[in-house]
Parts: C-alpha cells; sequence; structure tokens
C-alpha cells in the first residue's frame, strides 16, 4: 500500500529557519479562535445595529466564512497547532471549534491525518473530493446554487438520518443514537438560542447563525476543496504537487480563505507546522526559488475557471 512521498525540512531549510517555521505558541492557537468569534459576533452586531438587504448579506457572508474559520481551526487541533499542550488543543478544536459547526474533533482527526497519509494516492479517502474536476460550468454552477439555496446542508445534515430512517432499524434507537451524536452541536445551538433569546433576539439564531451555515458555509467549503486538490495527479510522485496554494488577496482571506488555509502545498510538505508559519514557509521557499515546483495558483478565480474548464459533450 503506498504511501505519499515526504520532503525533509532541513533538506530545504537551515536549522535556524525550520526552527522558525516550525515553532509552536502557547497563545496564537486561542488568539485565532477568539478572533474567529469576534468576527461572528461583530458581523451579526452590524446587522442588528443597521439592518438592511445589504448589511444582512455582508454578515451571512462573514459569518459563514468564519464557520468554515471554526473548520480550519479543528482542522489545525486535529494537527495539534492550536496549543502545546494536547489536552488544551483538543478541548479548543472540539468545544470552541468543532461543536459550534456540528463537526467532532475526535472524528475528523484520524480521518483526516490517512488523507495526509496517502494524499493523492488509491487510499486517500479524500480523492472523492477531487474526483469531479474538471466539470463543466453548467455542472459547477449547479453545484453552488445547492449550496447557496440550502440544499447542500440539508443533504449532508439529514441525509443519513433519512437513510437510516428507510431502513429496517428501530426509529427510536436510530433518534436516540443521533441526538448522542449530535449533542454537543445541540446543545451548543441551544445555548446560542437561550443568549439570544434573552437579549430579545431570538430570531439572530436562525438569521445569522443558521442561515449562514446552510449557505455561505457551504460554499466557501466547496471552494476551498476545489482550490486545494481539484485537478492535482493521482499518484502524484512529487510532495511539491500533492496539493495546491492558491494566492489570496485580503478580499478572499475575508470571505472564502480564513486563516492561512490557502497555502495548502506548504501544509502538506510541512503537516505540523502551525498555519500561521505556513506564510514564512511560502517566503523562504520563493527566495529558495523552489516555488516553481510548486502547484500554485494566482487566486480563486483562477482556480474555478480551471475546473469548470469541461467542454460540455
Amino acid at each position: 500500500m503506498a504511501v505519499a512521498s515526504r520532503v525533509k525540512p532541513l533538506d530545504l531549510f537551515t536549522p535556524e529557519e525550520w526552527a522558525k517555521i516550525s515553532a509552536r505558541s502557547s497563545w496564537r492557537g486561542i488568539f485565532m479562535v477568539g478572533h474567529a468569534w469576534a468576527v461572528i459576533l461583530a458581523a451579526g452586531a452590524l446587522f442588528v445595529a443597521f439592518p438592511n438587504p445589504l448589511t444582512y448579506i455582508l454578515a451571512v457572508m462573514l459569518i459563514g466564512a468564519r464557520q468554515l474559520g471554526l473548520a480550519i481551526l479543528m482542522h489545525e487541533a486535529a494537527h495539534g497547532g492550536l496549543h502545546p499542550n494536547l489536552k488544551v488543543n483538543d478541548w479548543i478544536g472540539e468545544w470552541l471549534c468543532a461543536a459550534p459547526i456540528g463537526a467532532s474533533l475526535a472524528s475528523y482527526r484520524p480521518y483526516h491525518l490517512t488523507h495526509h497519509k496517502y494524499a493523492q494516492q488509491a487510499q486517500d479517502p479524500d480523492l472523492i473530493l477531487s474526483a469531479p474536476f474538471p466539470t463543466t460550468r453548467r455542472s459547477l454552477r449547479r453545484k453552488m446554487i445547492r449550496d447557496l439555496t440550502g440544499q447542500t446542508f440539508f443533504k449532508q445534515r439529514f441525509g443519513p438520518l433519512l437513510g437510516k430512517l428507510k431502513g429496517d432499524q428501530p426509529k427510536g434507537a436510530i433518534f436516540t443514537g443521533e441526538i448522542a451524536r449530535q449533542k454537543p452541536f445541540l446543545l451548543w445551538n441551544l445555548g446560542l438560542l437561550v443568549v439570544l433569546s434573552a437579549l430579545g433576539l431570538w430570531w439572530a439564531w436562525l438569521a445569522l447563525w443558521i442561515v449562514p451555515m446552510a449557505t455561505w458555509f457551504p460554499l466557501v467549503t466547496r471552494l476551498r476543496n476545489i482550490a486545494e486538490h481539484a485537478l492535482v495527479a493521482k499518484d502524484e510522485p512529487d510532495p511539491f504537487r500533492h496539493a495546491r496554494t492558491t494566492k489570496a488577496n485580503w478580499i478572499e482571506r475575508a470571505l472564502i480563505a480564513p486563516y492561512h488555509v490557502n497555502f495548502h502545498a506548504e501544509h502538506h510538505m510541512f503537516m505540523h507546522t502551525p498555519c500561521w508559519n505556513l506564510p514564512l514557509a511560502h517566503r523562504l521557499l520563493e527566495r529558495k526559488g523552489l516555488t516553481e515546483g510548486m502547484l500554485t495558483a494566482p487566486g480563486y478565480l483562477a482556480v474555478l475557471n480551471e475546473a469548470s474548464s469541461k467542454v460540455p459533450a
């Protein structure tokens, strides 16, 4: 069973450079989690203070992007990067990042580390995400419409449950098991609803938490997946080309690619490097002329154009 090829950091960097790139922090990860929640609260407050269609659309986009940010920081926790203390790292990743968006760090970590072990090889569990590409513009447009209209959200959240209900298992046991599985998510949402109701803003739970989660969050998650691995060669032997790094301007970082997630080639090469050090890794590789061999894109629009370049039959 072939595993993905690896690079040796000290073949690329001096010991001093690698010490800076690989350095952990006891506060940067906590700060990023706090930042994600601060943006969510600020975006919601903006609409509450100035309610109009423009501020609502902006709030949905910013909150949905930070919900993706929480997923990215859960991903960081899966690599032990949020905090040097693994217990602190896992608690923050599970309860402040994963649970609010209905994810599970405990379930995600083994799945994701398998993806890294077999990146772009036959055993990579994420190959299914890049398999449909390239596709046609019409097909990509349909997918994006399903994201923005909540269809993707409904399918992902309720599809497995509906599938089980069609089987022969006792319905009561199915519902009990699903409630147990979703307990952290349900507790978080109940807490949000209670707090907002106490402030006279019960409607904000639906309008400013669930709607972004059902619309913009699925869309930017799709864009992230496309940018990272779509059109990357299967069985690729070059570790510089197991994933794509996409340049992101400040608008893309705010609405599509928070917390340095766009440096995905560097992440695969140095998977235990904290995300805030990935830009430094990229700059050093660039100075050494090593980024020319990497898989890169000038922006997310360029990736989408390439991913939807298939000519209709």
